[in-house]
């Protein structure tokens, strides 16, 4: 039986992490590869990726403890 859940890790183009920002703070995103997210750890937001296409959306982002600092 195998996990469903299981992101695929799709590659995303370095250009395109290049020039990605916080759709709140415009500040760089931080790409985690494993949970297929966008990071803003200013923000504790986690932007998902979804069949290799960045959601910048507020609204469908995850919220987590932000990083002190």
């Amino acid at each position: 039986m195998t996990d469903t859940t299981e992101k695929p890790n799709i590659e995303i183009d370095p250009r395109l992490l290049e020039v990605l920002v916080c759709p709140v703070t415009r500040r760089p995103l931080t790409y985690d590869r494993v949970a297929q997210e966008l990071i803003s750890p200013t923000t504790g937001l986690a932007f998902p990726i979804r069949s290799g296409v960045p959601i910048m959306l507020v609204d469908q982002a995850r919220k987590f403890e932000p990083q002190k600092g």
